[in-house]
């Protein structure tokens, strides 16, 4: 098994910045792996590992204020920053080109990058998010965002399953638990945030009577790059209308459906890990 190391840097304003790699350097393009909102680095740890033995290195970056990196003005929690950020990131790593995986609110960072700095991308994989984010699944998310858990990680369990056990119905009791230690942290027993908790203020302005900004020019700068759609069957967030459409308009693009997960398709899996692995095999030239 490929265990991970850190790496650091310094964005342009000076934050400290972390992330973590698996595997070594080879003759295969890296694959950087770019987390959700309110996540870190700990979401890729079994893919990249499955990945890692395949032969291919793994780098997923924590966001400013989110895993091990240092928290800033919760102005600048914003996709066009931490695109900024993870290509300092890039640079600082001497990595030129790679291959891309983002989740959620990474994948909205990756159109960014690809809209302003296409040469650094040779293939992307979306994990349950398009340019069209549906209203119903950032009113969940904002139900939480900021919100401190409970005090005893069985409590929080709980919490998660009644919260998003329509999401994920069949996972086990053992897995809610690896759940909620993957995106909380521990404090001596005790579950904290692993983010900063004015990510919350980003979120004061949001109406959920009102259609979300879309993003179909940021997709469109992906056109010349291969490209694969990761889609949880019961996600909020990802429509099978934007699916389509995203069809549509990159006649090449492929599409993975997780049965029995929502947003976000948790990766943890052998069939999704040998699916990733194959794209990415394929897209790498």
């Amino acid at each position: 098994m490929s265990e991970s190391r850190f790496f650091a840097y310094a964005s342009a304003d000076g934050r400290a910045l972390l992330g973590r790699t698996w595997g070594e350097p080879s003759r295969f393009l890296p694959l950087v792996c770019l987390p959700g909102l309110t996540r870190s680095s700990r979401d890729f740890e079994a893919l990249a590992q499955a990945l890692a033995e395949r032969g291919r290195q793994v780098f997923a970056f924590d966001f400013r204020g989110r895993g091990g990196s240092a928290s800033a003005s919760f102005a600048t929690y914003n996709v066009v920053q931490e695109a900024q950020d993870t290509l300092a990131g890039l640079e600082s790593l001497g990595i030129p080109k790679a291959l891309f995986l983002g989740t959620s609110r990474g994948g909205l960072v990756m159109m960014r990058i690809a809209a302003t700095r296409p040469e650094v991308m040779a293939g992307s994989i979306f994990n349950d998010i398009g340019p069209v984010v549906e209203v119903s699944g950032i009113a969940r998310i904002s139900g939480y965002v900021g919100k401190a858990p409970p005090e005893s990680w069985e409590a929080l369990v709980a919490e998660l399953k009644a919260g998003q056990g329509a999401m994920f119905p069949k996972l086990t009791d053992a897995e809610w638990e690896r759940y909620a230690r993957q995106i909380y942290a521990d404090d001596g027993g005790v579950p904290r945030l692993a983010y900063d908790p004015a990510m919350a203020d980003a979120f004061k302005a949001f109406d959920p009577t009102k259609p979300l900004p879309e993003f179909w020019p940021w997709f469109e700068a992906m056109a010349p790059q291969p490209l694969m759609v990761i889609h949880g069957r019961l996600s909020d967030v990802l429509s099978a209308a934007t699916l389509e459409a995203m069809a549509d308009r990159h006649r090449g693009m492929e599409v993975y459906t997780v049965e029995g997960q929502g947003h976000a398709p948790l990766l943890w899996d052998k069939a999704s890990h040998r699916v990733i692995g194959t794209f990415l095999d394929r897209a790498d030239p």
